[in-house]
């Protein structure tokens, strides 16, 4: 099996959805040629031709008002958003267009073959303009599904399954992982399904809950916790939009308690949606508050990164809190 980094296996599953599905497109700023900012479009253009792998203007509205449109013809579009922290000019067309199709129609149309891809969180030093983590907007907006994956084998499975699923997708891509996560991708067309966590690492003591870049953070800190004789269950959410309850559900029942960590600021963050579900579900289990270790409430800084992201030593500490609550 071959060996891939987090970008090599995105350019593999484009390469297989175009390569099946002659309806598949991809564009938006500098993917053609220029293979896009990170590379993740590389040499598309060149296999596929420019009517299918194309550069857009640099209007983020009109790259998602135009996957619309085409999206609602019957196409596949995959439109690329250069950064998440740019999509915020497309925030109307998203949330009042690609989200509400199917459902202001009565299923008489719809934008289901859209997939929206994004490099997306903090860990490249980018400042706050190209660091920002935006999942939290979008999973206030029913008709959307938002999907982060954590490793190369997770991207290419995830984005397959995005590409053919029959609800829009938002496909956030943790840019500090492309070339930092690299792993066993297999070469051959698989998906992973939308909707499900996965339990990554089983413990008794405490859940531990994160998606994308957070989970190589999370694997540090319970490393550092089983060192203190802590046992930790670790569940990659993956989908944020829709959000895999009963298993975190199940787990929390287990062991009692819960810590959530993501980049994004703590008010208005999704963790504060789980907790809250978890809470109502699970109460009268609780052995500790639910514990939550994020971004700060402050725009992205640059020369303080290492400050604002919620690190493997943050966790580690709120660990040792909840389990000596």
């Amino acid at each position: 099996m071959p060996r891939m980094n987090m970008l090599q296996a995105i350019n593999n599953a484009l390469d297989i959805a175009m390569a099946e599905d002659e309806k598949v497109l991809c564009f938006g700023e500098d993917v053609g040629v220029f293979g896009g900012v990170f590379r993740a479009t590389s040499h598309l253009q060149e296999k596929y031709g420019r009517n299918r792998c194309f550069n857009t203007p640099l209007v983020e509205q009109g790259i998602i008002g135009f996957a619309n449109g085409l999206a609602a013809q019957g196409s596949v579009p995959v439109a690329e958003i250069q950064f998440a922290d740019y999509i915020f000019p497309a925030f109307d067309q998203i949330v009042n267009e690609t989200a509400k199709f199917r459902f202001r129609s009565g299923d008489l149309f719809n934008v289901g073959g859209l997939t929206i891809r994004a490099p997306y969180g903090g860990g490249i030093s980018g400042g706050l303009y190209h660091s920002q983590s935006p999942e939290a907007y979008f999973a206030h907006t029913p008709g959307l599904k938002v999907v982060v994956p954590r490793n190369p084998y997770q991207a290419k499975g995830l984005l397959l399954s995005a590409i053919r699923d029959p609800d829009p997708v938002v496909f956030f891509e943790p840019k500090r992982l492309y070339r930092a996560s690299v792993g066993e991708v297999p070469e051959e067309d698989y998906q992973l399904p939308i909707g499900e966590a996965e339990v990554t690492k089983e413990g008794s003591d405490i859940t531990v809950l994160g998606w994308g870049a957070q989970m190589e953070v999370i694997d540090k800190a319970v490393e550092l916790a089983e060192k203190a004789g802590i046992s930790c269950e670790v569940i990659d959410l993956r989908s944020i939009l829709p959000w895999d309850e009963d298993t975190v559900v199940e787990s929390v029942l287990k062991t009692g308690r819960l810590l959530i960590t993501h980049e994004a600021p703590r008010t208005g963050g999704f963790a504060g949606e789980i907790a809250a579900t978890i809470q109502e579900r699970c109460f009268l289990y609780l052995e500790s508050p639910i514990e939550r270790v994020t971004g700060l409430d402050t725009p992205f800084p640059l020369t303080l990164e290492k400050e604002y992201l919620p690190d493997h030593l943050k966790i580690f500490e709120a660990i040792k809190a909840s389990v000596a609550f």
